[in-house]
């Protein structure tokens, strides 16, 4: 990272002429969650599927990649190409021969959800589509589980047909093999074929004809849900995303039985080892993929808990490499696609919380913990797949002396989620029953703004009362669980209407609101107007000074602190802009200070795809979504 232009430049810039935003603007580029910074060597967006070829080059399917095709290409922990359009995969199965890549397709005019595309591995070029199952329509669940070759053999899950299907690789069928629920896949050493029922927890064997050979009865909470047959061993590796969160090793020569394990029992929620919720070497999420090449080298691919409908937002990448000797060598991480995380106050700014995941560092930062417990917590809305907010990966955070609360939203969002954390339950958010307030559980949903100020109270401008409604934060019970009072209504300002932004600094009790499109039914959008009343609370609801004009178009999301206004901007420009809360201008425009390591992406297209923090130094933390890499920008600016 380097500084955009040095202070001593700037204070010789201004014995000459007017101070500018750009003198203003001394501030450092920066990303998380995502391994590397740059538009060609990021890693791709939500990994939900892998196939390792025997050279030891990585495929991975996703549903959806803003930036390349859905199929990344990875050799020696580094990006190498992709394949396909960016929204051409369902992500769920692929597999792959010396010749040719295999994955499934998502739904689309031209081919239904349940075809399988073959891709040649040298010009990347899809050669041949193959249909597979009756279910063509389909546009959430995916349909295609599971895909094996061998030889000259093609398997593939039928997951609605309750049969796994056998083709050639030119794809001309050759047979059915009734399973039902089928899933992962696996070939082994004679060719007969393995197959996961992950709802029953089981592992089924036949022969190449379909006959059926043996079984394997994992325990009761046990989810299969990748295979992988190690040639050099005969032995089936199995994931579990039960509470085990490991891969389970069988013997499979004869009557198969359990030899072995790798990965710490319990994964990220084990407590006997480190903080439930904290990632890292071993501590596995969900496992959805297994691979090794011809030296041996061991490659799992994790999807940390969290997503919905689309499951393009279903987690993030996460890939692990071994050695022969079981040693973590590097890792491949891209933890989230269309969201942001919120700097921790506690940490002062050292930590940021998104909707799902914790992250720590610089240039590509830690990822410090998945915060989803789908074993303690299964109603976790953020695992909810007929939730319609399309992901809540976006974090806002407030701690008031010991306790933190965590809201989830996403992209665009009515209504939002709130979160407490204790020690029993380290990084895992534990969800609350209600969202706090009376109104909150009527059918009003909040249409003219949310604001979770630093104190822990919440401002809500509910839809169509025509007013701003303040929950203040009553205190916590012996669990760490927030509860807030009745709402108290304050009439939205005639002069900002129609209301679309609330934000509310209790530090200096500066309201600050933001005016939607006159005219226009989208709510979403920002116009022009930014209203800041000082002394809010205090009585002042009806005299703004400043009144802040965005001259920029398109303003889509805002964050304040301190000092500062921070705007972003969609459909045109990746920059931030910082006006001053109390004159209303322009100080600042934040764009990217290191464009050689950095990609800042092309815009903001989300409501609160932005968040700040002042920290103890003076220095402002600013977040910002990257949807186009993957990633979460950080400013870190100083002004003068």
């Amino acid at each position: 990272m380097k500084k955009k232009r040095s202070f001593f430049t700037c204070l010789a810039a201004t014995l000459i002429a007017a101070t500018s935003p750009d003198c203003l603007a001394a501030y450092t580029t920066d990303w998380l969650a995502n391994t590397y910074g740059t538009n060609s060597t990021r890693v791709g967006s939500v990994a939900r599927s892998m196939w390792v070829a025997p050279e030891g080059i990585i495929y991975t399917a996703s549903m959806w990649d803003e930036n390349e095709g859905g199929v990344a290409i990875y050799a020696n922990g580094q990006s190498i190409a992709s394949i396909g359009g960016h929204g051409e995969f369902q992500g769920n199965a692929i597999t792959g021969n010396a010749m040719s890549i295999f994955a499934a397709l998502q739904y689309s005019a031209a081919y239904g959800s349940g075809t399988v595309g073959r891709y040649d591995r040298t010009s990347r070029a899809r050669d041949l589509l193959i249909p597979v199952s009756a279910t063509t329509t389909e546009k959430r669940a995916d349909v295609i589980t599971g895909l094996a070759t061998w030889g000259s053999l093609l398997y593939a899950s039928d997951f609605p047909g309750n049969r796994v299907r056998v083709y050639t690789t030119a794809g001309v069928w050759q047979t059915d093999i009734n399973v039902s629920g089928p899933g992962a896949l696996a070939v082994d050493g004679s060719g007969n074929i393995w197959v996961a029922q992950k709802s029953a927890g089981s592992i089924l064997e036949f022969d190449s004809s379909g006959r059926p050979l043996n079984a394997i009865q994992m325990s009761t909470a046990s989810l299969p849900s990748a295979l992988y047959f190690d040639a050099a061993t005969g032995r089936l590796m199995v994931g579990d995303q039960g509470p085990d969160m490991n891969i389970k090793i069988y013997n499979i020569s004869g009557a198969p039985y359990l030899v072995g394990t790798f990965g710490i029992q319990g994964g990220y929620l084990d407590t006997t080892a480190g903080i439930k919720g904290q990632v890292g070497d071993k501590r596995f999420t969900r496992v959805t993929g297994i691979g090794k090449d011809s030296a041996g080298n061991l490659y799992v691919l994790n999807n940390p808990w969290g997503g919905t409908w689309d499951l393009g937002r279903d987690g993030g990448t996460d890939i692990h490499a071994y050695d022969r000797y079981n040693r973590l060598q590097w890792t491949l991480q891209s933890l989230n696609f269309e969201g942001v995380a919120a700097p921790d106050p506690g940490t002062d700014g050292g930590y940021f919380y998104g909707g799902t995941n914790i992250y720590t560092g610089s240039a590509g930062g830690i990822f410090v913990a998945n915060t989803v417990d789908p074993i303690g917590y299964p109603s976790d809305p953020r695992l909810n797949i007929n939730d319609l907010g399309r992901g809540e990966h976006f974090g806002q955070l407030a701690v008031v002396g010991a306790n933190r609360i965590l809201v989830a939203a996403g992209q665009n969002p009515d209504s939002f989620y709130f979160f407490h954390f204790n020690a029993a339950n380290g990084y895992i958010a534990i969800p609350d029953a209600t969202l706090p307030g009376t109104a909150f559980n009527t059918a009003a949903r909040i249409r003219n703004g949310f604001c979770l100020d630093s104190n822990g109270d919440v401002w809500a401008g509910l839809d169509k009362t025509n007013a701003i409604w303040h929950y203040p934060l009553t205190g916590f019970d012996a669990t760490g669980k927030p509860t807030w009072g009745p709402g108290i209504p304050t009439p939205i300002p005639a002069t900002i209407a129609p209301l679309t932004r609330i934000i509310y600094l209790p530090e200096s009790d500066t309201m600050i609101l933001a005016q939607g499109i006159p005219g226009s039914t989208d709510w979403t959008s920002i116009g022009s107007r930014v209203e800041v009343y000082h002394g809010w609370r205090a009585g002042n609801n009806t005299m703004p000074n400043p009144v802040i004009n965005i001259s920029s178009p398109n303003p889509k999301s805002i964050s304040a602190a301190g000092n500062y206004l921070f705007v972003g901007y969609v459909h045109t420009v990746p920059n931030i802009d910082a006006f001053n809360l109390n004159t209303g201008s322009l100080d600042a425009t934040l764009n990217n200070s290191s464009p050689d390591t950095v990609y800042v992406g092309n815009d903001i297209d989300s409501m609160y795809g932005l968040r700040s923090y002042r920290r103890s130094t003076g220095e402002y933390v600013i977040t910002k979504d990257n949807y186009n890499g993957s990633s979460v920008v950080v400013y870190r600016w100083a002004p003068y």
